[in-house]
């Protein structure tokens, strides 16, 4: 029997109420942790040194937000597909998702600085996710469907596997990955996960997946093979994603949607972003490219 390592609760770093509190990146820029509150369209960047808060707003919902390499703003994924917030100002560059009821969700660069996002049904219908690759210079492609709500995405240190929540049907999948190349390899599940839902997560560099469980109060730690090894106890419901810092430190965003006033007396923390000493580094997560 594997042996489940029980972590010490994370402390409360940035104190909010985010409704759904998501994308958890770190800006090599100014060095500031961003995130994002996908309902109310806001984009927040923290100096966690001095506390100061930059927060925009876009007239959409915002699934995700990644710095961009060598541009200023923000290479984002919306309702409408994908595009670019610089200086406060919204650019829709590739309207993907006309349809009113679709949405983009959570969205990552991979180590070509290429931006993967999911899509998703406004009711999560079965089957009408997809997975989107976009670079900035040409239109994006769907490189996987089929999915109810395709949601925290990362890949391994070699390059050679990604990984993929979908959190509807209770999976954390996985498909060989072949950097720089066009095809992708099958998602198959790597492991199911229930009680509480699949949401972001991040890779680390011993091989393993910290991936956030949505109802669950807890951020579950899984090796390659798809065993759970460690679970953080979360003191908020709705754990959302996380990220690595460089110097290992974990980074856990939650969300307050859904709970009444009796529940948000219980979790006074709901859609603050918490911290998590570990003893391991994440693998890099890349700006955008284009």
């Amino acid at each position: 029997m594997t042996t489940v390592e029980v972590f010490a609760p994370p402390e409360v770093v940035i104190r909010a109420r985010a409704t759904v509190g998501e994308g958890p990146v770190f800006d090599r820029r100014s060095g500031g942790l961003c995130w994002v509150d996908i309902d109310n369209g806001l984009l927040f960047e923290n100096d966690l040194t001095t506390g100061e808060q930059i927060v925009s707003s876009m007239p959409t919902l915002l699934g995700a937000a990644a710095p961009r390499l060598n541009n200023r703003g923000f290479a984002v994924a919306v309702e409408g597909g994908f595009g670019l917030f610089v200086d406060g100002e919204l650019q829709l560059v590739d309207p993907v998702l006309p349809e009113s009821y679709r949405r983009m969700n959570d969205a990552k660069c991979d180590s070509q600085g290429r931006l993967w996002a999911g899509s998703t049904h406004k009711e999560f219908v079965p089957g009408v996710g997809a997975l989107h690759r976009w670079d900035g210079r040409a239109e994006s492609t769907v490189m996987a469907s089929g999915f109810s709500l395709p949601n925290g995405l990362g890949w391994n240190a070699d390059d050679t596997v990604m990984y993929l929540a979908d959190s509807m049907t209770h999976q954390l999948l996985k498909a060989d990955y072949r950097c720089g190349e066009e095809d992708l390899g099958e998602f198959t599940q790597l492991c199911e996960v229930s009680p509480g839902l699949p949401d972001g997560l991040a890779v680390d560099m011993d091989g393993c997946v910290w991936l956030a469980v949505w109802g669950g109060y807890a951020v579950h730690r899984y090796d390659s093979t798809g065993r759970l090894i460690g679970r953080v106890p979360m003191p908020v419901e709705k754990p959302s994603s996380c990220a690595f810092a460089d110097d290992g430190t974990l980074y856990i965003t939650s969300a307050s949607a859904g709970l009444s006033e009796a529940d948000l007396l219980q979790q006074p923390l709901a859609g603050s972003v918490f911290a998590l000493s570990t003893t391991t580094r994440g693998v890099p997560v890349h700006a955008f490219a284009g």
